[in-house]
């Protein structure tokens, strides 16, 4: 989307148009330009309005229902924080007593539409001047125009004495490809700018890629990592007065009932080796947050549990303990592994539906479900690892809730 058919989508015709678009996207593209075109739409504003539809439509799993009101782009969406997570880092702001805070490179707006709902006042400075233009309109239907305004502008030229905090989410992808981009020097703005940025401003917030090197994370610096019901979504470096802890694993998890999911902490210093032993009867698949965190070590001590291979990050424990940070399966069988052997057992066991999971193996799921086979009306859970170095199958069965088994 360009500036003029962003202008056109913001005026009356533009607001009935996407309201038409709403209705009929998400099923065949062609078919719904053509419902759009045989209503006289022109061809490039029923593309702007459909593309909208279809980002709205997937920005509800971020966003909530306040998507139906945004403004969007795909790279722009990707890179978007979560409305749940984005609201807890306002939170946690608020909670310090930041009133005033700079959002360099603010995309669409999703961490400071969250600051303003959160009655913290925000600059937000965005260097494209089509995603600048987006935010201001998020802030305009959030009703937050007053409290989060938007200029287009060098992240770096920013005068942040105006304020008591910074946030700095740094392009990852390249301008026009959308490809990733792994060396931090090529973020934008780049990686000096944004960890001097916490030397010059009391409270600085870094989103970083979930993948950051630690050896990258400043010393003084707290890490934190942040699923939401077992996806891995993001990193953030919590910088001078913010720093409670050199690590930190957040675990987002929806239960019955909970209208948002509940936070779960796992701290420590990210330095220390969980004790190696056998595989025991019960092994635990930590939440990757943990395990990006480096904090295995430390969800092994509340479990009593120890790897099989200190490469590995499956945990095994002979009892099992209810954990939100991982889950439990209850292990059956231990075998080296052999396909053909394999196939017989679960033949044998009348297994006809199986999960995969794997850690330390060069086997691929799908080419190991297609080559065992399957038939039958039993589940099983398989583990693809490595046992103090040999490749090794375990069969098992979840446990609800990291409790008995049954």
């Amino acid at each position: 989307m360009d500036l003029d058919q962003f202008a056109a989508l913001r005026t009356t015709e533009g607001s009935a148009v996407l309201a038409a678009a709403a209705g009929v996207a998400g099923g065949d593209p062609l078919v719904a330009a053509a419902a759009l075109r045989s209503r006289g739409v022109p061809a490039g504003l029923a593309a702007a309005a459909l593309t909208q539809a279809e980002l709205r439509r997937r920005a509800v799993g971020k966003f909530g229902p306040e998507a139906a009101g945004m403004f969007l782009t795909r790279p722009g969406l990707e890179q978007a924080t979560r409305r749940v997570v984005a609201d807890r880092r306002a939170a946690r702001l608020a909670a310090v007593g930041v009133r005033t805070l700079a959002d360099l490179g603010c995309g669409l707006g999703a961490d400071a539409l969250a600051a303003a709902r959160a009655g913290i006042r925000v600059y937000g400075v965005e260097a494209d001047p089509v995603t600048a233009a987006l935010a201001a309109a998020n802030a305009e239907a959030a009703g937050l125009a007053g409290t989060f305004t938007v200029e287009c502008g060098d992240a770096t030229a920013f005068d942040v004495t105006r304020v008591d905090a910074v946030f700095c989410d740094p392009a990852r992808r390249r301008a026009g490809t959308g490809r990733r981009i792994f060396d931090p020097d090529a973020y934008s703005p780049p990686w000096d700018f944004v960890t001097g940025l916490a030397a010059r401003v009391p409270h600085t917030v870094v989103k970083v890629a979930p993948g950051i090197d630690h050896a990258l994370i400043p010393a003084d610096a707290e890490a934190e990592w942040v699923s939401v019901d077992g996806d891995l979504v993001e990193a953030a470096l919590w910088c001078g007065a913010l720093a409670g802890v050199p690590r930190r694993a957040t675990v987002l998890r929806s239960g019955p009932g909970d209208a948002t999911p509940r936070a779960h902490r796992l701290t420590g210093t990210g330095g220390v080796e969980a004790g190696v032993g056998p595989v025991r009867r019960y092994l635990y698949d930590p939440d990757p947050a943990v395990v990006r965190a480096h904090l295995v070590a430390e969800l092994a001590d509340t479990l009593d549990a120890t790897l099989a291979d200190p490469s590995i990050a499956y945990l095994y424990a002979d009892t099992p303990r209810p954990t939100p940070f991982g889950r439990c399966l209850e292990i059956v069988d231990v075998l080296p592994f052999s396909l053909k052997r394999l196939r017989a057992l679960l033949r044998e066991r009348r297994v006809g539906r199986v999960e995969i999971l794997k850690r330390g193996s060069a086997l691929s799921p799908e080419q190991l479900r297609r080559d065992l086979r399957l038939a039958g009306e039993n589940p099983a859970s398989l583990v693809l690892t490595r046992v103090a170095g040999a490749p090794t199958v375990l069969i098992g069965r979840p446990v609800a809730d990291g409790g008995p088994p049954g």
